[in-house]
């Protein structure tokens, strides 16, 4: 754990953080009314909050524990990464974490304006934003798919992933806000060669080399 808050102190607070006001919100019911997204308020100017307060709290148990499966795996190398190109690692990762919590939402809120039933929660566009990323910097490090066993390359899991958000977005009626999965994995994209400009030379060398 010291290694972890030594090296990765950004990461591990946010995973931290974001478990214990998730299970708080669990038993809360009022705090976890308040904290999630509300497009038909925040397109009014109210619980503008909401835009970073949804991000910290989940659904469930499963939907708390897919998402921090999935930044376990990749948000803890990344900020590693982050620091080994740069003096202000540290601060770019939390940047492109909370940044992403936001934008990732956005078109969900232009979306919903005028719905007031419809809510939003969970970190899946700021982990979105990680994994893609991660990807950037290892697109050809193995990953899988669930629950499929099969290792495949990581630019083809983010194609593949992108293209299942984009249709799921417009077809699926399965509640999962496949936009904000969409948009959080472009703004992790977008940050990530904001920060790193060579980044996007190295990712194609990376593919095409390989």
């Amino acid at each position: 754990m010291e290694t972890f808050i030594t090296d990765t102190p950004v990461a591990t607070v946010i995973f931290l953080f974001t478990i214990i006001t998730s299970l708080y919100a669990f038993s809360n019911p009022t705090v976890y009314g308040k904290f999630m997204l509300h497009p038909y308020s925040i397109s009014r100017g109210e619980r503008l909050y909401s835009l970073i307060t949804s991000g910290l709290i989940h659904k469930d148990w499963m939907h708390l524990f897919v998402n921090m499966l999935s930044y376990y795996f990749f948000a803890f190398q990344l900020e590693r990464t982050f620091v080994s190109l740069s003096s202000w690692g540290h601060v770019q990762f939390g940047v492109l974490y909370f940044v992403s919590i936001v934008l990732s939402d956005i078109t969900s809120i232009l979306k919903h304006k005028e719905d007031f039933w419809y809510n939003s929660l969970g970190a899946s566009g700021a982990v979105c934003a990680v994994v893609f990323s991660y990807i950037l910097f290892y697109p050809m490090n193995k990953m899988i798919i669930l629950p499929i066993p099969i290792p495949i390359p990581a630019v083809l899991y983010g194609f593949l992933f992108l293209g299942y958000c984009w249709y799921a977005s417009r077809s699926s009626r399965d509640a999962i806000n496949h936009d904000a999965h969409f948009y959080g994995a472009l703004t992790g994209v977008f940050l990530t060669i904001i920060f790193y400009p060579d980044v996007a030379a190295y990712f194609v060398h990376q593919v095409i080399g390989k």
